[in-house]
């Protein structure tokens, strides 16, 4: 237990915490949406610092990133909790947890910065949970990996108020963010938010003013955000506030905990919306859950041969030199080199 950072008092022992856009106001007692800030005796505490509830040396490519250090390790942790409450969470498990989570370890920035270190990972990714709702530790390990030299990697729904994520980006490389949908009311009724102004918004904010590589990923669900206008909508958003080189997932879905009533996801639905995205000027769109589908592999966006093929999350050719195709020579916004060496596996 740790005293949180951005909260404040608003009436005798109540607490607001500032720390999400749902700005929870938390009696004596009580905890927040997320399960895990907590106000004891009129201060706000999180209940997680330094409980892991998964590890794992991943290839950064199952993030997903595929444009940020290609073929390289991320040591991947996690904890429990989140302020979302998305029906369709595979990681449900932790995700809806709180600190009585029984197979929690705990573990200490150093302790992380060492494990990743020891297994040759070049980047730590804050993931399997939402990483906000984790905040002090986080911060505190991506100072310390910073300093050693490791990448930082957030994979998050983005949905953080600017303040505290101002404070956090300077010591981000890369973040997946997941775009739920371009439909508000899809938040409130799938995801349990409002909206997803505040998410779009941080995607802005990382690529924009901090320069973090960003990636975003949509999960395709059907019959709740698979409409072809969606997709367009969401594609014009990305060429226009965030660049057409952004890197954009459409993701089957395949049914978990409250959605298993629906079916996955047709591969002709995620077609089309990677067809949408490259018609409305996205270079660079992957289809994600199909292994060795074409829409995993990165094409040139000038002659248009396959540059990186992957199955999976494995490469299995690799065609950028110093930035650029190196058929035409057009430049390509990979960020770090292409590496052959193969991660270490551990569980934890």
């Amino acid at each position: 237990m740790k005293e949180a950072m951005y909260w404040e008092r608003v009436k005798d022992s109540t607490v607001r915490c500032r720390l999400c856009p749902l700005n929870c106001i938390i009696s004596e007692g009580k905890r927040g949406s997320c399960r895990i800030r907590k106000n004891i005796r009129g201060k706000l505490y999180t209940l997680n610092y330094g409980l892991v509830s998964s590890i794992a040396s991943d290839p950064v490519e199952k993030k997903p990133l595929f444009h940020f250090w290609p073929g390289s390790c991320a040591l991947s942790i996690g904890t429990v909790g989140c302020n979302m409450h998305c029906k369709h969470c595979q990681n449900w498990e932790i995700s809806q947890a709180d600190e009585k989570f029984p197979y929690l370890q705990k573990a200490t920035p150093e302790s992380i910065v060492a494990i990743a270190k020891r297994y040759g990972c070049e980047s730590i990714a804050y993931t399997y949970n939402e990483p906000t709702i984790w905040y002090e530790f986080v911060l505190d390990t991506a100072k310390l990996a910073r300093e050693k030299g490791i990448n930082n990697i957030l994979v998050t729904n983005g949905y953080i108020n600017e303040e505290p994520f101002r404070k956090l980006a300077p010591y981000i490389d890369a973040m997946n963010i997941d775009i739920k949908a371009f439909d508000d009311k899809f938040y409130m009724k799938i995801a349990g938010v409002p909206g997803g102004e505040p998410s779009r918004k941080i995607a802005e904010i990382a690529k924009k003013e901090f320069g973090i590589h960003v990636e975003l990923t949509y999960l395709v669900i059907p019959t709740l955000n698979d409409r072809d206008e969606e997709f367009r909508t969401f594609a014009r958003w990305v060429v226009g506030e965030l660049g057409d080189d952004t890197p954009v997932h459409f993701s089957r879905f395949f049914p978990h905990y409250k959605l298993v009533s629906l079916p996955p996801t047709p591969m002709e639905t995620v077609e089309r919306a990677y067809r949408i995205a490259k018609e409305e000027g996205l270079k660079f769109v992957y289809i994600g859950n199909a292994p060795g589908h074409y829409g995993e592999n990165t094409y040139c966006p000038r002659c248009g041969k396959p540059l990186i093929v992957r199955w999976g999350f494995e490469i299995e050719e690799y065609h950028i030199k110093d930035g650029r195709c190196e058929y035409c020579g057009e430049p390509i916004p990979v960020v770090g080199t292409y590496t052959k060496k193969r991660y270490k596996g551990i569980w934890w």
